[in-house]
């Protein structure tokens, strides 16, 4: 009997626990210290890429890797909304909104991809759509997306502290947050896409199993 793999220790999930580290240094310093905060949280950011390469490179794939990355993203993500929710009070409703949206939508797509296993021709498939194959087949897409989106929170974020260079008279991370918040709309819009779909395989599966039952 060969030795027993011990997943925890993949190339890709040590990453994985760098990026929570990371994620955790960002989230204290969020009130007070902007440039501590915002380099761990894009260098945490940034890492989400290397995980996956070091995942294909090593043949070290696994689905609790994949949870974990998937969940250091929406709880980073749901972090900064929160700092924002205070620094921007008014529009604490709409970041509310967008944690909601993001966890929810992630959460359910997971867990209806882990449950039905593509053991169904009767399965959504998301690239059978046009625009969600070129979302998830084009890698520059998806990192232009994934990038957009996380910039215009960081960019809302540094406003509350800084204005940066100016620009044709504005600063440039107010300008970054006009420039990348048609990016975070249409990301919100396919994680509600993809919302949608889950929630068709996941009734699938339901009718599936009561079939069997029957």
């Amino acid at each position: 009997m060969g030795k027993q793999e011990n997943i925890f220790l993949f190339v890709p999930n040590l990453i994985g626990y760098a990026r929570i580290i990371l994620a955790v240094i960002s989230i204290y310093f969020m009130p007070t210290n902007y440039k501590v905060a915002c380099s761990c949280y894009v260098i945490s950011a940034l890492l989400d890429a290397f995980d996956g390469h070091a995942a294909r490179a090593f043949n070290q794939s696994t689905k609790f890797g994949a949870i974990l990355d998937q969940l250091t993203d929406r709880c980073g993500t749901m972090s900064l909304c929160i700092a924002l929710s205070n620094f921007y009070p008014k529009y604490m409703f709409l970041f509310q909104l967008s944690c909601i949206i993001d966890i929810a939508c992630h959460w359910i797509y997971l867990h209806s991809s882990i449950l039905q296993g593509k053991t169904s021709h009767k399965f959504v498939d998301m690239s059978g759509n046009p625009i969600m194959k070129w979302y998830y087949t084009s890698k520059p897409v998806l990192f232009f997306m994934c990038a957009g989106n996380e910039l215009f929170f960081a960019s809302l974020y540094l406003c509350h502290f800084i204005t940066g260079p100016m620009i044709a008279g504005h600063g440039l991370f107010k300008l970054l947050c006009w420039f990348s918040s048609p990016i975070m709309l249409v990301k919100t819009l396919i994680s509600l896409i993809h919302c949608y779909v889950a929630s068709i395989n996941l009734s699938i599966i339901d009718m599936n199993e009561r079939q069997v039952k029957q």
